[in-house]
């Protein structure tokens, strides 16, 4: 189990992922979780309490790519529950603040993600968001206490930095972004996005059922 922290994040928007990879090779970023599959469901109550108030409870499973396939295979896997508070300023400036996600989070492991969802369940709460991402996360010798992690969606490339501020800008820096493109969007609110760009009536975010195996 994560002991119960304070989540401290950004998203950035990746446009050319051929160059992200040369630049992480230079900085000589090191991988420390190779490309993972992630099957995410958030829970709420049938009348969105949780999200009313800013809570989120999910379930995620991972499942390393090289290895995904049929996803009936991943049913029942271990499973990693999560919640997050609240979103809150900390000790972070009022300057600085907007630019920054913060949240307390706590998560823990569970063996048998049908037996947590049936928990879930009897406790009133009911699959409200499902979404799919391929997940890699790397280290970079030069920001000690960032995490940096790759994210391919259904909506697009982002990178998600992690850590404390002074790192996160240290990483964005050093990978050619500045505080003007950092984002504190959710997945779900990307997906929303999109699906009104596009016209489209929102629904799970996931992949087609082709592209799971890539």
């Amino acid at each position: 189990m994560r002991a119960y922290r304070e989540e401290i994040e950004i998203k950035l928007r990746v446009s050319d992922v051929g160059a992200l990879r040369r630049r992480l090779k230079r900085l000589r970023a090191r991988e420390i979780t190779p490309r993972t599959y992630e099957s995410n469901i958030l829970y709420d109550s049938p009348r969105h309490d949780l999200r009313r108030r800013g809570q989120l409870i999910r379930i995620r499973i991972e499942q390393l790519a090289v290895r995904f396939g049929k996803r009936r295979r991943i049913e029942n896997a271990t499973a990693i529950l999560t919640y997050k508070g609240p979103l809150h300023s900390s000790r972070i400036t009022s300057k600085a603040k907007k630019h920054f996600k913060i949240r307390d989070e706590a998560e823990v492991s569970v063996t048998g993600a049908n037996e947590l969802a049936a928990i879930l369940h009897a406790l009133g709460l009911y699959p409200a968001f499902q979404y799919e991402k391929f997940r890699t996360t790397y280290a970079l010798p030069s920001a000690p206490g960032l995490k940096i992690e790759l994210d391919e969606t259904p909506v697009g490339l982002f990178l998600e930095l992690e850590g404390p501020v002074a790192a996160i800008d240290r990483g964005a820096r050093l990978l050619g972004y500045d505080r003007k493109d950092y984002m504190t969007d959710t997945y779900g609110s990307l997906y929303l996005a999109a699906c009104r760009r596009q016209g489209r009536k929102p629904g799970d975010m996931l992949f087609p059922p082709t592209n799971k195996l890539h």
